[in-house]
């Protein structure tokens, strides 16, 4: 029989649906494995190490988030201020303004009553003429200096709107940079939170392998640092940051209880006399740039590509540094993190 005309083979509807059955089981049980591979690589099992390194990660993320929400806050702080002077001198030269205004209202009263009288006339009726023209050219005089200041008034105001509505418009941005920053910083603070509660499993030994130097062996130092301190100003702001070892980190913070990597540093010259702006990236430009072969005592050392951190040397490769929320003001030697560079400001 030719093969044209054979009939097909029936097929086992029992084995299509066991093929069927198998195909979902593998399947499932490979999206099973997929998805038991996925919840293990969203939180594998790390080393001691790693977790620090993570942590040191997320810490540096933070700090980076920190400086620039310190930086537009620093700015917007500074336009508000210049807002108010704006608004101050405008309230005031529209007094002045005001007053002008009522001077030339008498004035042009006073032609009014007097204006159906010909000068001829009066001239002719005054019992002194020179007298007359005297009060005359003083008038002319007169009205034409309050002419010109109110013209230079409006003028004025009319910068200082412009100024006030430009001040206006950098706050609008500045608020919304803000905006942006807090969800940055709220970001990193969640993955602050997952990498504590990974470092929360280790022991407090593997937490910090290499303890930080206790405050009472930082202070046993303070002699020998202070009395290699350059100059009045590197010695009283290093004094200053040894008073204020032992306290904690806190985002934004400037003393006098608390502090972040910048706001020591710049409380620390504050008390020395001397005025740095809020940010590291500020700082690092506040003063003479220095090689790290050649820091002295009081010098601000900066770390991070980004230049994101800071701290104060003290000598010896040493310096008092806010670290991170997970430790307080305290001593470290300068080599634990990348080096970007150093400023001498006293």
């Amino acid at each position: 029989m030719p093969a044209a005309h054979r009939k097909p083979r029936p097929r086992s509807l029992n084995g299509g649906r066991a093929r069927t059955a198998a195909t979902l089981a593998l399947a499932s049980a490979a999206t099973v494995t997929a998805l038991d591979g996925g919840a293990a690589h969203a939180e594998p099992e790390l080393s001691p190490a790693q977790v620090r390194a993570k942590v040191d990660k997320l810490y540096q993320e933070a700090e980076a988030a920190t400086q620039k929400y310190n930086g537009a806050k620093e700015e917007a702080d500074g336009a508000r201020k210049k807002v108010d002077a704006l608004q101050d001198e405008a309230s005031r030269r529209t007094e002045s303004l005001n007053s002008q205004r009522e001077k030339l209202g008498s004035v042009a009263a006073s032609q009014y009553r007097t204006g159906g009288v010909d000068p001829s006339v009066q001239l002719l009726l005054s019992s002194s003429p020179d007298a007359y023209l005297d009060k005359a050219s003083l008038t002319e005089r007169v009205g034409a200096r309050q002419a010109a200041a109110v013209t230079r008034v409006q003028g004025e105001l009319r910068e200082i709107d412009q100024l006030r509505g430009d001040a206006d418009d950098t706050l609008s941005e500045l608020r919304t940079k803000k905006a942006d920053l807090e969800d940055n910083k709220k970001k990193v603070k969640r993955k602050l939170g997952e990498a504590r509660r990974l470092l929360a499993r280790l022991t407090p030994e593997e937490r910090t392998p290499a303890p930080a130097q206790s405050e009472h062996a930082s202070r046993s130092a303070e002699r020998a640092d202070l009395s290699h301190a350059p100059n009045s100003r590197a010695k009283a702001a290093i004094s200053f940051a040894y008073g204020a070892l032992g306290s904690p980190y806190v985002w934004g913070a400037t003393g006098p209880s608390a502090f972040d990597c910048s706001g020591l540093t710049q409380a620390a010259y504050k008390a020395a006399g001397v005025s740095l702006p809020r940010t590291t990236y500020s700082q690092i430009d506040a003063g003479q740039r220095v090689p790290q072969s050649q820091l002295q005592p009081g010098d601000l050392v900066f770390f991070y590509s980004g230049i994101t951190h800071v701290g104060l040397y003290i000598g010896g490769g040493k310096m008092i540094h806010a670290p991170n929320p997970s430790a307080p003001v305290r001593v470290a030697p300068i080599d634990e993190m990348p080096f970007a560079g150093a400023t001498r400001v006293a």
